[in-house]
């Protein structure tokens, strides 16, 4: 996990490593290939998967339709099969179609397909936001404040859908986020920024209890 208060750079370092922003130095390497400078299209093909602190659904489309449009990899039919009736775009649409409820199923999501995005209660919505990541097949899945805006219930929730995606993906999850209770209940490694700048890295265990670390989030006795 990597915390840090407002303003330190957290959703910074998932824009450098997604190929939204370039940074002005260094390198960026992922399963030991340099992706720096690439663009965002062909890092997300290598397998690196995000979600934004400000929910990104298609809010008009159906929740089936949201997680089928993110199913696009699966999509082997040209432009034109996708405007002309085509047997092998039906094969197709069929095969988007059950990859994206099995996706529902996991996110337990399958009850609200028909509905429209936008009616979805706000944890749903994030919960069908992951589903749109996980749908792209990633190695790596960076969620950008998950739990803001969540009750302590929908806190609780999240964090057993998280723990049930790693397990089950078996996938790499970078998490950025406020809610203490989260990152200590599901980070294994958590890294500190202050300023731009990493000041701690440890287990939950030894940042709860490093005083650069508290005095970063509290402020010194002085001050």
């Amino acid at each position: 996990a990597v915390i840090g208060p407002n303003g330190a750079g957290k959703t910074t370092i998932f824009n450098l490593i997604t190929g939204i922003y370039t940074p002005t130095e260094g390198k960026i390497t992922f399963n030991g290939e340099n992706i720096l400078g690439l663009r965002p299209h062909k890092i997300a093909q290598m397998g690196i998967a995000r979600t934004f602190q400000n929910i990104r659904l298609f809010p008009m489309l159906s929740v089936l339709d949201n997680v089928r449009t993110a199913c696009h990899k699966y999509a082997q039919y040209s432009i034109l099969e996708g405007l002309i009736p085509t047997p092998r775009r039906f094969r197709n649409e069929k095969v988007l179609t059950e990859r994206a409820w099995k996706l529902l199923e996991l996110v337990d999501l399958t009850d609200r397909a028909g509905e429209r995005s936008k009616n979805l209660p706000y944890g749903h919505q994030r919960r069908l936001e992951i589903a749109r990541a996980l749908a792209q097949e990633p190695k790596l899945l960076l969620l950008d404040e998950p739990a803001a805006g969540m009750n302590p219930d929908e806190t609780q929730g999240l964090m057993d859908f998280i723990e049930r995606i790693h397990e089950t993906f078996n996938l790499t999850i970078l998490l950025i986020e406020h809610h203490m209770e989260v990152v200590m209940g599901l980070a294994e490694d958590i890294a500190v920024l202050n300023f731009g700048r990493t000041i701690a890295r440890g287990t939950p265990e030894q940042i709860q209890v490093n005083p650069v670390v508290i005095e970063a989030y509290l402020g010194s006795e002085e001050n």
